[in-house]
């Protein structure tokens, strides 16, 4: 498949089969009752994937925001990852991103309508968001990366499968990236393909779906990102992408996300000179980072700017000792998803009827 990442460390598969018997009788204890899952009376869509890495969760979280806010009080839940708080945290739009982690704190900066909530308790956090009197008027709970937390019972369940690295050809960690084997899947209500290339023809189409081998039951969309005005990081500027190509712009693209790949095969579509500068996700950004950031850009032929994503500038924002160039070039671009295949109606409406037919009662379920 085009630009597949799918890497296999072949050497490791030993390891990865005692991994997958810890998961199968994790798995099994579920299945069979003796660990618990528990439903509630509220509409609960989760949103996350069996693979370590990055497939896209938070424009598709921030997707469904879009969706549901106008209708419904709606409130995310997150386990805050690398926060440095612990316990239950419902955030404001003045919590601090060390608080609640970049993309909780991303997700409330960008809908400060919606609860954003943070606890490694996913079952504690649904139960303080249903009964805090600050938040006891939320109709829709959005679960962000809950795949495998299975004491919660989500209502719906939305599988994110990367383009680039179908689960049906990775295996087990370590050898692999996947959490659990691909049979998982079969928990999802919906599968989503993320990432896409825009210039997928029908034979592609059929290809994934074939791979992917789903049940009856579920429903698979394939989604693509889709980028916005870019805007100063530190400013009030804007900035078109299609400008930089007849400006001949030299783009140093700063990213500490997982899974760069697309973004970067994107940026290129509008960008000639692509300098990519690649961090671990969720990296945090340190002094050290900071002089490497003004060397990479001190050495671009000019014109330049930095192109950076929007989870990153929650970590960059407040990062000392960027030069006041580096600061003065530095924008954000955007990412949203749309879904493809002229399929989005169709989508939409799957989740606003789930939603509309489950409506929150007075009690909770086993």
């Amino acid at each position: 498949m085009e630009s597949d990442l799918t890497q296999i460390h072949r050497w490791l598969l030993p390891l990865s089969w005692f991994y997958g018997a810890g998961v199968d009788i994790r798995n099994a204890l579920f299945d069979m009752g003796t660990l618990r899952s528990v439903s509630y009376d509220i509409p609960i869509i989760n949103v996350g994937n069996i693979t370590v890495g990055g497939t896209g969760k938070t424009p598709h979280v921030e997707y469904l925001i879009r969706l549901l806010s106008g209708r419904y009080h709606v409130a995310v839940l997150s386990r805050g990852y690398k926060r440095k708080t612990k316990g239950y945290l419902l955030a404001s739009t003045s919590t601090a991103m060390e608080e609640i982690g970049d993309e909780p704190w991303q997700i409330k900066q960008k809908f400060p309508e919606v609860y954003v909530a943070v606890d490694t308790n996913r079952r504690h956090g649904i139960e303080r968001l249903m009964n805090d009197e600050a938040t006891k008027d939320v109709e829709v709970i959005l679960l962000d990366d809950a795949y495998q937390h299975r004491y919660v019972k989500p209502g719906y369940n939305i599988l994110l499968v990367d383009y680039h690295r179908l689960i049906s050809d990775d295996r087990l960690l370590p050898a692999g990236r996947l959490r659990e084997r691909p049979s998982a899947s079969r928990r999802a209500t919906t599968v989503i393909v993320t990432k896409c290339p825009q210039h997928i023809n029908a034979m592609g189409f059929r290809v994934i779906m074939s791979s992917l081998n789903l049940r009856p039951y579920q429903q698979l969309f394939f989604s693509t990102f889709s980028y916005g005005t870019m805007h100063q990081l530190w400013g009030d500027d804007t900035l078109d992408p299609e400008a930089l190509r007849k400006d001949n712009t030299h783009v140093l693209l700063l990213t500490g996300i997982a899974g760069p790949r697309q973004m970067e095969q994107d940026v290129r579509r509008f960008v000639q000179h692509i300098s990519p500068l690649t961090f671990p996700d969720h990296h945090y950004y340190t002094k050290r980072d900071a002089e490497a950031i003004n060397q990479a850009f001190h050495e671009l032929p000019k014109p330049h700017i930095i192109v950076t994503t929007e989870k990153d500038a929650a970590r960059l924002k407040h990062l000392q000792g960027l030069s006041d160039e580096v600061r003065e070039s530095t924008y954000v671009l955007p990412i949203e998803i749309s879904i493809m295949r002229n399929e989005k109606d169709k989508f939409d409406k799957m989740i606003n009827d789930y939603v509309r037919e489950n409506k929150r009662n007075s009690s909770v379920a086993p």
